[in-house]
């Protein structure tokens, strides 16, 4: 495929979901390096969203308790999210995907971005090891919802099964 996405903006969420998905496999098929498949994913989630202000990975780094930014789409982020704290570090703790529709609310919430408003945090587990998370901003209220939880979980799902470099982010 080339590295070109087509999603009709004027479809719902659903529809661009539904037309996003085989055009994210269809990138990440076939390609085992991490950088190139992470990269590409943020790029297509934030292209094809106009309501995403934010879309990276953060990579826990198991030796000093933090995570660590990876690839991403956005303003300039923070480098580093210390441990226990923040909607990153609640998902990953808990192993399951977080909506927070007003971020201001969250006890413990890390800013970034002062004009990020609700969050979308997937964690990233492979062979049971907790990696990291996929975490998106945005600058709407109450933006995210149960489609966007099923679709990112999916695409995140096909990209764990095909990276196979993902473990050289996990530091022991």
């Amino acid at each position: 495929m080339a590295e070109s996405l087509v999603v009709e903006n004027t479809l719902s969420k659903q529809k661009k979901y539904d037309s996003l998905l085989p055009q994210i496999l269809s990138l990440i098929s076939g390609e085992n390096n991490a950088i190139s498949l992470l990269s590409n994913v943020t790029a297509a989630l934030k292209q094809t969203f106009d309501s995403f202000s934010w879309t990276g990975f953060y990579f826990l780094n198991e030796n000093s308790a933090e995570l660590i930014l990876g690839p991403f789409q956005g303003k300039v982020a923070c480098s580093r999210l210390p441990a226990g704290k923040g909607v990153c570090w609640e998902a990953l703790n808990r192993g399951e995907t977080l909506i927070v529709n007003d971020v201001h609310k969250f006890p413990g919430h890390i800013v970034c971005d002062s004009g990020s408003n609700s969050e979308i945090v997937i964690p990233l587990i492979y062979n049971n090891l907790k990696l990291g998370v996929l975490d998106i901003d945005s600058y709407e209220f109450n933006n995210f919802d149960e489609v966007d939880k099923l679709y990112l979980e999916k695409i995140m799902s096909n990209l764990i099964n095909e990276i196979t470099e993902l473990k050289i982010f996990y530091n022991k």
